[in-house]
This record gives C-alpha cells, sequence and structure tokens, in this order.
C-alpha cells in the first residue's frame, strides 16, 4: 500500500480528500437522493469547516484548475448550510466561514 500511495502526486491526494469531504457534507446537508433521512446539520458544518481549512491551507499547492472547482463546491454548501438551518449564523459565523469570509447567496 505504502508503495502505491508513493506513486500518487499530493495534488490528487488533496483532491480526493477534498471531494469525500464534500460528498459527506452534501449527505449530511440532505442534498442526496436520500433527502433528510441522513440529515444531520452538526455532522455537516464540521465537514463544510474541515473542508474550508484544507483547501485554505491548500489553495497555493494545488493549482487554479483545481482550487477553483473545490472553492465553488465549498460556497454551494456553504449556502446550501445556510439555507438548511432554521437559525442562519451570523455572516462570517457560518461553517468554514473563518477560513473563506462571509458567504452571500
Amino acid at each position: 500500500m505504502t508503495r502505491d500511495i508513493a506513486e500518487v502526486p499530493a495534488v490528487e491526494v488533496i483532491v480526493t480528500v477534498a471531494v469525500n469531504l464534500m460528498s459527506a457534507a452534501a449527505v449530511k446537508l440532505g442534498l442526496t437522493e436520500e433527502g433528510d433521512k441522513y440529515k444531520d446539520l452538526d455532522e455537516a458544518r464540521k465537514l463544510v469547516t474541515a473542508l474550508a481549512g484544507l483547501l485554505d491551507a491548500s489553495v497555493t499547492e494545488i493549482s487554479s484548475f483545481h482550487a477553483s472547482p473545490l472553492r465553488d463546491g465549498l460556497k454551494s454548501l456553504q449556502l446550501a448550510f445556510r439555507e438548511a438551518s432554521i437559525v442562519p449564523d451570523e455572516p462570517g459565523q457560518g461553517p468554514g466561514e473563518k477560513y473563506t469570509g462571509p458567504v452571500y447567496g
């Protein structure tokens, strides 16, 4: 297994982790076919914040070709979280916004 990982470029590992975080957050936000079955905003907040932190830390390490769609996906998740919340967070206090700044629709 170590040898297989050694052959994978860092950008591919970062993008794969980001996509997995995005997918998990979408499930926890109720954005999948199952709808609200697995919805859990507390868990979604953690996943979106982790994604924002990862992108903030790695944006200079990956090309804009990779970073741009990931940032767009992150913003979509942040907006979906805001919509799903009964009592929305103040601007700048939503998941991941300490890394991205306030997110508006």
